[in-house]
């Protein structure tokens, strides 16, 4: 097995003269990051000189008024606006007590990886129960009312963890249930959230405002832990998990100065026929069941993140200095591709523009797998990141397309299903194939595997081959009447 065999190698081959310092790792991180930075400046000066003239060529419909993508768009929009910001402050927030947590179980635990793992269960139960309920919720109520139960909830869970550290009542239950109470109030409010941001900016700024949601998420996840990390070593997790209740005030505020406008859609009945009515509409819309498809797939096969470690320690022996730029590398491909696609859009052709980036995102995940260069994997693990970022919005931005908006909810609740799915089902595949094949050939395998159900997708799905931004005519089936 190659990862056992890297392994096992005696301290004298570890400490060779070809082991990099952690000046040369940085150094190889820095001139990565340069040439990202160079090429993002050349094309962002490319669009600004010809950008218009651009637009105009790529206009596919000539019966259609032209439109162009201005650079930001959608922070036009008021009520986007507040929501970004507030959003971004309190999922930084969210971070930080993500963070804490795992360390406040650590110490309770006294450092047993199982007591770590446990964490994971309790956010995905909640997920995997509520999924189809919080769909037909967002679509039988006001979304931005849920919204702001939904966030009062999780609000009152930090406030929960924040008194019982301090009053030292903490355990490891205690804060497994607080846990799986705030990833149920997490999973109600989130098909309300995805659902609401159609009715905040125009259709032609969609596609922009979703990049905007992933460059706020990845810049939560980045700094969020970085300052939970530095507050628990200044006043321990209680103080972390106090920053985050009041970090929960931005997006409350933001929700309750939000004005959205209505939009013309009958409301559903909670009830069980709703949840199977948005399933149906899901199984007989080729577009969006075949782009969850998609987003299962890639994060079944190509989990490249799980086994790092492993290449951290033993393939390409950077410590664990080198394994925090691992994990930091495709954030930073995934936030300058957010960037991109903020300021261009993400164009007419993104059907597509899909299949390319889902094929790049396993093609990279294979590269990365045979890789024993540091360099080449960072810059591996960055387009890993942009490609998925591309894939996101895509995604996003055809399912939002396609729906009416009546059937939003259950559409994001049933994709909440594929995308919960197919991570945690991906980080056991990748253990098993590691232990069957060893770690290099089992992560390019999965990279491998995914650029080929992406081929097949491709051939069985023509409608997503030929998708061009809504203006192609898809006739999607009606919901189902009730029985």
């Amino acid at each position: 097995m190659a990862g056992a065999s890297a392994s096992s190698r005696s301290p004298s081959a570890m400490s060779n003269p070809e082991r990099m310092t952690i000046r040369e790792r940085l150094s190889h991180f820095w001139h990565f990051s340069g040439i990202l930075i160079c090429i993002v400046q050349y094309f962002f000066d490319r669009y600004y000189r010809i950008g218009h003239q651009w637009i105009r060529r790529s206009v596919t419909c000539q019966n259609e008024p032209m439109t162009t993508h201005l650079p930001l768009a959608a922070f036009r929009s008021r009520d986007f606006r507040l929501l970004w910001f507030g959003n971004l402050v309190s999922l930084t927030g969210t971070e930080m007590t993500r963070a804490a947590v795992s360390w406040h179980i650590l110490e309770l635990s006294h450092g047993d990886p199982l007591a770590l793992g446990a964490i994971g269960a309790a956010r995905l139960l909640p997920l995997v129960a509520l999924a189809l309920g919080s769909g037909v919720l967002a679509d039988a109520l006001d979304r931005r009312r849920l919204m702001i139960g939904a966030q009062i909830a999780m609000m009152l869970c930090s406030l929960a963890l924040a008194l019982s550290a301090n009053l030292g009542l903490t355990t490891l239950w205690l804060i497994y249930g607080v846990t799986a109470l705030a990833a149920a109030a997490h999973t109600i409010g989130l098909p309300a959230r995805q659902a609401l941001i159609p009715s905040l900016v125009p259709r032609e700024h969609l596609a922009g405002a979703l990049s905007l949601n992933i460059v706020s998420w990845q810049l939560a996840t980045i700094v969020g832990p970085t300052i939970g990390g530095l507050l628990i070593g200044r006043g321990g997790v209680g103080l972390v998990y106090w920053v985050d209740v009041v970090s929960f005030a931005a997006i409350l505020i933001a929700l309750l100065l939000m004005q959205p406008r209505p939009l013309a859609a009958e409301r559903r009945d909670i009830s069980l026929q709703a949840a199977l009515e948005g399933l149906r509409f899901v199984w007989r819309a080729p577009l969006i069941w075949s782009t969850m498809l998609l987003d299962f797939l890639a994060t079944f096969f190509s989990a490249a993140t799980t086994l790092l470690p492993i290449y951290a320690q033993s393939i390409l022996q950077v410590g664990p200095q080198g394994l925090g730029l691992l994990y930091a590398a495709p954030s930073v491909g995934a936030v300058i591709a957010s960037v991109i696609c903020s300021i261009w859009g993400v164009g007419n052709r993104q059907g597509p523009l899909l299949l390319w980036a889902v094929a790049i995102y396993g093609l990279s995940t294979t590269i990365f797998g045979l890789s024993t260069s540091f360099a080449l994997s960072l810059l591996m693990l960055a387009i890993n990141g942009a490609a998925d970022t591309v894939s996101m919005v895509v995604r996003g931005n055809i399912r939002n397309l396609e729906t009416p908006d009546e059937l939003r909810g259950r559409m994001v609740a049933v994709n909440m299903l594929f995308f919960a799915g197919g991570p945690q089902l991906g980080e056991i595949e990748a253990g098993v194939a590691a232990r069957l094949f060893g770690t290099q050939l089992s992560v390019a395998l999965g990279g491998l595997a995914c650029v080929l159900m992406t081929g097949v997708v491709a051939a069985k799905v023509p409608l997503l081959r030929s998708y061009t931004d809504g203006r192609r005519t898809v006739s999607t089936p009606a919901p189902a009447a009730a029985d």
